[in-house]
């Protein structure tokens, strides 16, 4: 039997909204609390181009390279982070929207400017997993992305962005396996974006 809250999420769904349409990239952001990791914020990109292309499944964090004591004392090497499903039933899903294709490039670009071959410099106070959720926020157009007394409060700060977007976001506030249950299959499978 289903719960209420998979029922109101399978509602969303059908009527289209948190979710992308025929094409278009949705773009969810999420966040982790304390457990056994520490908190994070990453967001998901899934879809299909509004010009066409493979289907797009793929999800980035931004975090330290390796943690250690020395990420409490200044800059350290950081990495790009994909969360595993499981990782992703273990957290929340905040709000989503839906990208342009110009949106969605920007996102990417943001994606190869603080992977591998960009900056991969991770500081606590500076350029943490929020700091990349917040320049994914402003690229994909929101407002309110300011916000210097929660850059350390993935949660909260994602809260303070969606209240900061009425209509331009869908709030969600779900638990991530609720959410990861409810999402129908992409067509013709999904390829991680580059």
């Amino acid at each position: 039997m289903l719960t209420l809250r998979r029922l109101f999420l399978s509602l969303l769904l059908a009527i289209g909204l948190g979710q992308p349409a025929q094409a278009a990239i949705t773009m969810t952001f999420w966040s982790h609390e304390f457990g056994n990791e520490f908190p994070h914020a990453f967001f998901a990109l899934r879809g299909v181009p509004d010009a066409g292309g493979a289907p797009v499944d793929v999800n980035y964090g931004f975090t330290a390279k390796s943690l250690t004591p020395a990420i409490l004392f200044g800059t350290v090497r950081g990495r790009l982070d994909l969360a595993t499903p499981s990782y992703m039933r273990r957290s929340d899903v905040q709000f989503s929207l839906v990208l342009t294709d110009a949106q969605y490039a920007a996102v990417l670009a943001l994606v190869r400017e603080w992977g591998e071959t960009g900056d991969t410099r991770y500081n606590l106070n500076r350029r943490n997993c929020v700091h990349f959720v917040q320049e994914a926020a402003r690229r994909a157009g929101l407002s309110g992305t300011d916000q210097p007394a929660l850059m350390k409060k993935p949660r909260s700060y994602l809260r303070a962005v969606a209240a900061a977007n009425p209509g331009r976001v869908v709030v969600l506030n779900v638990d991530g396996r609720d959410w990861l249950d409810t999402l129908p299959a992409l067509p013709g499978g999904s390829v991680a974006a580059r």
